[in-house]
């Protein structure tokens, strides 16, 4: 097989830089080599030379290159997560560190092997005219809770905010300000100043002059950054996401982050050593809170900072714990310690610019994790190792080998092999017909006839089935608003006859989000159930319509059924509302109440209209996420399996002739490469069993 650079290993020889990244990232390596497996065993598939398998092997080939797992950080405003960022894809310095908090811009950084330095090149989109309007007209989520809780100063407040924010843009962008709105920005490079301009606000004041130049010229109205970057120390190709953060003053920031997370199966929770965790981070604990325990991985940054991080960090590590049971949060999420600080040196081989304080601190803690300390002379990657790098990457890949990574080879791999049973099956029936065995002729019309009556009926079933749980899942989100209202509803009615109306009570929404995400997860689980019986059932009905239009034995031909998809995690709940927010906008409206019966009727229909978005959201952005899901992977088996059935049945009708030609034509280098591909992919199926039982486990 030809080598391709994407599917190898990075050379033995490289610069500091890529030797540091790969020892972070060669956790990947075990997934790389499957997917060079069955890389190489649909290379094998294509000299088998059936010109209408090549289509599909072709695409799956595309699929494989294509895929790139991702990772999205999340974290404390001031914990030093773009640095690490910088750190974990091997750019100290690209990404601005110190964003102002009024930036809502999501960066995806794309870093992988196969992109020439010569060739990086990055996008911009800016917010459309609708979404900005939507922001100054009705003031993100903080305006709509302020206006919906009578909150009259909050909502004025963050008005004012946004008018100055539209004025400050204006004198940025001049009569260009409209224009740009919808529009993205295309570069054929990427360099820090770059970046800057896009997504870190700068000095006030600039004119239109200058337009492409500037500091954070045009931050105010940039949505989303794509960045793709060369890295060669990397196995294969990962996208970085880096979030503004979850605890913006209009929360379009956690909506955005909350967007990223459900598109990624990884998330990193970025705190500071000073910080750690406490209930003043309770948006960051309800987002993870939603994730599965194995997906999240938290990392305390800023432990050069400590005055004794052998000492603390254990301290750390049992606070973290503590406060993430305390909260209801994954007590089971990975805890790592490191310093993007220490990363950055290593990477930039700047080992004399730690600084005196970070310097004691890095001899403190290798006094007690190094053999040897710092006297080593391979000083740079004792500090690499310190900083914590090589252990977040390890934890990425284990997760992404464990997740993302492990269905896309079982997918890529069931794909194949059920391409190379038809290539096997329809080899067989023309020897048959070349060696004058007595086939009969099919008729292409029919059978696809027959195809299509499998589709409608598979489609049939799983839209019957999918609808029922939807439907269940409605019952059961509903069921689940009425019982915290009336509960909450009744809690309070219950203080106001204890204490009067001159306590202020509040009440926490913990429980509605236990409810509802209950909820979503019975759904998951019993979709995921009969999206798998009805892939079953089809594979079984293509299977016998194999065999018996073509009269091969049971064990002639077999088809496996596609993975059922993953259905979303419910990070929505993870979402802000009223009941959250505790300041003087609830003091005040708990003050202007004018009887017990308002207090409860309007408590009732404010945190009402707070819980519907989050049950449409499970509805229409989760459950309707996954049925979208499932569908297309019936379809996408179906037509696959179609092109095989009707190129066997295009063989029936050829004359003997050619097809005797065709047959002798390198038959025994195309037998060759037919074994060699069902034997390569042979192997894969032990390993998806292993993975399987690992997951389950």
């Amino acid at each position: 097989m030809k080598q391709d650079r994407s599917l190898t290993a990075p050379a033995a020889q490289m610069p500091a830089n890529d030797r540091l990244m790969a020892a972070a990232y060669r956790g990947l390596s075990p997934l790389v080599q499957e997917l060079r497996t069955v890389d190489e065993a649909l290379e094998a598939l294509l000299k088998v030379g059936d010109a209408e398998a090549e289509h599909a092997i072709r695409d799956l080939r595309r699929q494989i290159r294509a895929f790139e797992p991702s990772v999205t950080m999340i974290g404390q405003v001031k914990a030093g997560k773009t640095s690490l960022v910088n750190a974990m894809v091997g750019r100290p310095g690209l990404l601005p560190a110190d964003i102002n908090p009024w930036t809502s811009v999501i960066t995806s950084l794309h870093v992988s092997p196969r992109i020439r330095e010569s060739a990086q090149h990055a996008r911009f989109r800016f917010f459309s005219e609708e979404e900005w309007s939507n922001l100054l007209s009705r003031g993100g989520r903080v305006g709509e809770l302020a206006r919906r809780a009578g909150a009259d100063k909050e909502l004025e407040t963050v008005r004012e905010q946004l008018e100055a924010m539209r004025e400050k843009s204006r004198q940025r962008l001049g009569r260009s300000f409209e224009m740009l709105l919808g529009q993205e920005h295309d570069y054929g490079y990427v360099d820090a100043e770059l970046v800057e301009r896009y997504v870190c606000l700068g000095d006030e004041g600039e004119g239109e002059d200058g337009l492409d130049s500037g500091q954070g010229r045009f931050a105010d109205i940039t949505k989303s950054a794509e960045l793709y970057l060369s890295q060669r120390g990397l196995v294969w190709p990962i996208c970085v996401r880096d979030t503004p953060g979850v605890n913006d003053t209009f929360l379009v920031r956690e909506q955005i982050t909350v967007n990223a997370i459900r598109s990624s199966r990884v998330c990193v929770v970025v705190l500071s050593a000073h910080q750690a965790l406490s209930t003043v981070d309770m948006a960051l604990i309800r987002m993870i809170a939603n994730i599965r325990a194995r997906d999240v991985i938290i990392f305390v940054n800023r432990v050069d900072e400590l005055a004794d991080p052998a000492r603390e960090i254990p301290e750390i590590r049992e606070s973290i714990r503590a406060t993430l049971k305390a909260q209801n949060g994954p007590t089971d999420a990975a805890i790592l310690f490191g310093s993007a600080h220490w990363a950055t040196n290593a990477l930039a081989g700047e080992l004399n610019t730690l600084g005196k304080a970070s310097a004691d601190a890095l001899v403190n803690l290798a006094e007690h994790e190094v053999r040897g300390g710092l006297s080593e002379p391979n000083a740079e990657e004792v500090i690499w190792n310190l900083s914590g790098l090589p252990a977040l990457g390890r934890a990425i890949s284990e997760r992404i080998l464990q997740g993302e990574g492990r269905d896309m080879v079982e997918q890529a791999a069931r794909a194949a092999r059920n391409i190379a049973r038809g290539l096997t099956a329809s080899r067989s029936l023309a020897a048959e017909r070349v060696a004058g065995v007595g086939t009969r002729a099919v008729a292409k019309g029919a059978l696809g006839s027959e195809i299509d009556k499998i589709l409608i009926g598979a489609e049939e079933e799983l839209e019957a089935e999918l609808g029922r749980l939807v439907d269940a899942l409605d019952a059961r989100l509903d069921g689940a608003r009425r019982t915290f209202l009336t509960r909450a509803t009744a809690a309070l009615v219950k203080h106001l006859e204890e204490n009067g109306d001159d306590k202020v009570w509040t009440y926490d929404p913990t429980g509605l989000r236990v409810l509802l995400r209950s909820g979503y997860q019975v759904f998951a689980a019993k979709s995921a159930k009969a999206t798998s019986v009805v892939y079953d059932k089809t594979a079984t009905a293509l299977e016998a319509l194999f065999r018996g239009t073509f009269e091969l034995s049971d064990t002639a031909f077999a088809l496996e059924p596609p993975p059922v998809p993953d259905a979303p995690p419910p990070v929505t709940l993870g979402q802000t509302i009223a009941l959250d927010i505790k300041g003087n906008w609830w003091t005040r409206w708990w003050r202007r109440r004018r009887s017990y019966a308002a207090f409860a009727e309007e408590f009732s229909g404010m945190i009402d209209a707070e819980i519907a978005p989050m049950v449409a959201a499970l509805k229409d952005e989760h459950a309707e996420v996954f049925r979208k899901a499932a569908h297309d992977g019936l379809q996408s088996f179906i037509a696959g399996q179609r092109r095989s059935l009707l190129a066997m049945a295009a063989q029936t009708e050829e004359r003997l002739d050619e097809l005797r030609e065709k047959m002798a034509q390198d038959a025994e280098a195309r037998e060759k490469s037919l074994e060699n591909a069902t034997a390569l992919l042979a192997g894969l199926i032990r390993t998806e069993q292993k993975e399987q039982e690992r997951h389950d486990a």
